[in-house]
């Protein structure tokens, strides 16, 4: 997953909707912080404090910038052999990455918008590529919103790892987390062992009427 905190925000709630989706179909994930080279330190701060709520959460993060060679090459190393999926919005930088594995490619890159700070579509459709280097990499159209489909909500603390390992320890066994005494995913909460903005989108998905859009971010 490729994700930007400036032009364009990748918000918390994106994530961590994204991250639920993959794990639901056991399809391991890498958080990729595109961008590096454009951020101002108040920016590299809020990086580290994503890099500090995902890796708790038990997911590889890698800071990034696809136009530094030397920042990607561990990607080829990663993907040869394998097939992969790079997922995000518009203009996180999908299809720049994808060329800086492999330039022969010469996949078609978008500007951000100026007014809206965001990127726009020049992927329409899934495409996978094979790189010189070895491996196949499938470049997706940028993602505005990510509705969870076809999910039982009562299920849902399954697919994230930090509360899963904990669920065995509530005192009811169909808790829900929510409102239910003696909990101990929301003790993990008070607790700081989990973190706060994984639990905010936890109880957002919940609630959440499917119809929505899901650009707000959760993290403070």
């Amino acid at each position: 997953m490729i994700v930007t905190l400036v032009a364009p925000q990748t918000t918390t709630g994106f994530i961590d909707r994204f991250l639920v989706t993959a794990e639901a179909y056991h399809i391991p994930v890498t958080i990729l912080f595109n961008k590096m080279d454009l951020y101002e330190p108040e920016d590299l701060e809020v990086v580290e404090n994503f890099i500090s709520i995902y890796k708790d959460a038990g997911y590889e993060c890698r800071q990034i910038s696809a136009t530094i060679p030397e920042t990607v090459q561990f990607l080829r190393d990663e993907i040869k052999g394998n097939k992969v999926m790079f997922g995000g919005h518009s203009g996180v930088g999908k299809s720049t990455l994808i060329n800086a594995l492999d330039p022969n490619l010469d996949l078609k890159t978008g500007k951000i918008s100026v007014q809206h700070l965001a990127g726009q579509h020049t992927t329409t459709f899934a495409e996978m590529f094979e790189l010189t280097s070895g491996g196949f990499v499938i470049d997706t159209p940028g993602i505005r919103a990510f509705g969870l489909i076809d999910f039982d909500k009562e299920n849902l603390s399954h697919y994230l790892p930090e509360m899963q390992e904990i669920l065995p320890n509530c005192k009811f066994n169909n808790c829900q987390h929510l409102n239910e005494p003696h909990c101990a995913v929301k003790k993990a909460v008070e607790e700081g062992v989990i973190h706060e903005s994984r639990y905010a989108s936890y109880v957002s998905m919940m609630n959440s009427d499917e119809d929505e859009t899901y650009r707000k971010d959760i993290y403070k």
